[in-house]
């Protein structure tokens, strides 16, 4: 399906930047095992190169770590110390795709996600959601795409013991993007 021309999609081959103001990176997480806390980060950049197919295509982005927002700023803060993300240390999370397959509509993304100081391959499964011209004359194309990690092979691995069994924080935490790009000029 990887050979199928980026220009049947609508696309234009060449280098798309991430829309940060349209775009979300989110991540849920079952919490006490009963609740999902939900959230996102805010301070995002990317960039998208298309080539001639998918194949021949590369995405790669990169997330400060301490725009971590659950909207709680006690958990926020705590998730942003050193029993988590440890921004001080970890400034950034970072992907570079290795493979993108699929078609004009569905694909996966495949890559190095760093988080923590700490790099694993993990595969997006994703959505290609249209190409449009916007009132100013930018082309923008949208993609949706969701995987599910496990915090602890980032070395992410505080948690607390629950009276009744179980942990406060699930060790799987599943990552969304919603994501826009413009054709750079």
């Amino acid at each position: 399906m990887s050979a199928i021309t980026i220009e049947s999609t609508g696309l234009a081959q060449g280098t798309w930047n991430l829309d940060a103001s349209h775009s979300t990176v989110g991540f849920v997480v079952r919490h006490a095992g009963i609740s999902k806390v939900r959230g996102q980060f805010t301070d995002i950049a990317g960039e998208l190169t298309l080539g001639a197919t998918l194949s021949d295509s590369s995405v790669t982005a990169t997330i400060q770590a301490a725009s971590f927002n659950s909207g709680d700023a006690g958990r926020d803060g705590h998730v942003k110390g050193a029993d988590f993300l440890d921004v001080e240390t970890f400034p950034t999370l970072t992907f570079s795709s290795t493979g993108i397959s699929g078609d004009s509509e569905d694909f996966e993304l495949t890559g190095e996600l760093t988080i923590h100081g700490v790099t694993q391959t993990v595969t997006f499964k994703g959505e290609f959601n249209g190409v449009a011209v916007d009132p100013f004359g930018a082309t923008r194309a949208g993609f949706e795409a969701k995987t599910v990690i496990s915090r602890k092979e980032f070395g992410l691995t505080w948690n607390a013991a629950l009276e009744a069994g179980g942990v406060l924080v699930s060790d799987k935490v599943t990552i969304t993007l919603d994501v826009a790009f413009v054709k750079a000029a």
